[in-house]
């Protein structure tokens, strides 16, 4: 809140307007063994004058590094007008659109918001979004285990190369509701998740099975084999995706014979900043078929009795909705802001805008190795790549990412924290933001920290 208008005295007299005689009271009944006790070494209040300037000097400790690390969160070109629009009253203060009367620019925007993510992954419904992308996987497969009645196992199979977090995440919602996660291998070669990794599933129960394209290392998943061995077998699919990638790449909704089930990711890259990390929000679409399975709301277009168009919360999922034993979920935080500038990003940029933004992300990335080869650093996989690499910087790739960094660029995220196997690698990218003189300080900046 950049101005608080209340001062003392407001304070005084809203306090006896109520009958209470500190604000502390106002929060009585919380057991006074579950709050918080106060907070010491913090220094007397200081002017707006005085508060802006020190924020300034702790800003400017962060420098203005150039950033090579993406691992999930992703460094991306948002025009101006994204955040220019997105931060309109109208859209910055509204709230959940219960009133359909009241709310039709919001429901109007998240109905195209569902339309575009629709679009991008080829499927036929998508929901009005989820807390992260992590999150939004942990609610898929609970989704995948109401879908598929018949496995009884409620056994999901979960890729290596999945993004650690999400991995964790995963397991921390469903960890106590009776599902199974099998971690499936990766090939240490291609850093791919290999087709014969699912030859001891081939008879057994199996109740879902996680694809995602391009995975953790960046690398570049054959979906249709994998999503082929699970369509003979009946088993839902659930694919993990980067939106940006699907500019580019096949759609879920046509991986294998008949595309798969769910489709979840992080929206981050379409006109979120890093911002620390967040808020994003994780979106979802799926089947018609499965759609009574999906947390999460829908909004849809009709016409009211006059035959004019308007906007309505189609399908609420939510508890508060319906009757508590049937919600599908009491998770699905609608991060109604960061999907309003995502819709309005790629309104902006459009298909063809998408596209070049894809292109100059894979081509980026793709000279930074190029360069770094010339060098002896070669990637630690062979499979093809997305924008995002695994680079094998050796035995002393700590001290060199903290050498490059105090010189100004951030070299990517070690790997060696969550894969002890891949000691000694970084996992680096470059989307569009890159220039030429970027690349070459990368590679300069390595060569001196040697």
């Amino acid at each position: 809140m950049p101005f608080i208008p209340h001062t003392e005295e407001d304070i005084r007299a809203m306090l006896d307007s109520i009958g209470a005689e500190s604000v502390e009271d106002l929060f009585d009944e919380i057991p006074a063994d579950l709050r918080a006790p106060p907070l010491t070494g913090i220094p007397e209040g200081e002017s707006e004058m005085g508060i802006t300037r020190l924020m300034q000097e702790r800003a400017a400790k962060d420098g203005m590094p150039s950033n090579f690390i993406g691992a999930g969160a992703y460094e991306h070109h948002i025009p101006a007008a994204v955040w220019q629009i997105a931060t309109r009253g109208e859209f910055y203060s509204a709230y959940t659109p219960y009133q359909a009367e009241a709310s039709q620019g919001t429901l109007q925007l998240i109905y195209e918001y569902q339309t575009m993510i629709s679009r991008l992954t080829g499927m036929e419904v998508s929901n009005a979004s989820l807390y992260d992308g992590a999150s939004a996987l942990a609610e898929a497969v609970l989704m995948a285990v109401r879908v598929n009645r018949r496995s009884k196992a409620k056994r999901v199979l979960l890729p290596g190369a999945l993004h650690p977090d999400y991995r964790k995440v995963v397991k921390t919602l469903i960890g106590n509701q009776g599902i199974e996660l099998v971690e499936l291998p990766f090939d240490e070669t291609t850093g791919q998740t290999p087709v014969e990794a699912l030859a001891p599933y081939a008879d057994d129960d199996v109740t879902a099975m996680v694809i995602s394209q391009p995975n953790f290392f960046g690398i570049l998943e054959d979906v249709d084999a994998l999503t082929g061995w699970a369509e003979e077998r009946g088993i839902p699919v659930i694919a993990v995706v980067n939106p940006v990638s699907l500019a580019l790449l096949k759609p879920p909704g046509e991986w294998g014979a008949n595309g798969v089930d769910i489709v979840v990711g992080e929206g981050q890259p379409l006109g979120a900043p890093l911002s620390s990390g967040g808020p994003y929000y994780g979106f979802m679409t799926t089947l018609k078929k499965h759609i009574r399975q999906m947390p999460g709301r829908i909004v849809g277009r009709a016409e009211d009795a006059d035959g004019k168009p308007g906007f309505v919360l189609t399908l609420q999922a939510r508890e508060q909705h319906i009757r508590r034993s049937k919600a599908t979920s009491n998770i699905c935080t609608n991060q109604g802001l960061v999907v309003t500038a995502s819709t309005i990003h790629m309104s902006l940029l459009g298909d063809e805008g998408l596209t070049r933004v894809a292109e100059a992300c894979y081509a980026n990335t793709h000279a930074l190795v190029e360069k770094l080869a010339a060098k002896g650093i070669k990637p630690r996989f062979t499979g093809e790549y997305f924008h995002e690499v695994a680079l094998d910087f050796g035995g002393d790739a700590a001290t060199r990412v903290q050498t490059m960094a105090d010189a100004g660029v951030l070299a990517g995220l070690e790997l060696s924290r969550d894969y002890p196997q891949l000691d000694g690698c970084v996992l680096a990218c470059a989307t569009e933001t890159k220039t030429e003189s970027d690349l070459e300080q990368y590679v300069t900046t390595w060569e001196q920290a040697a």
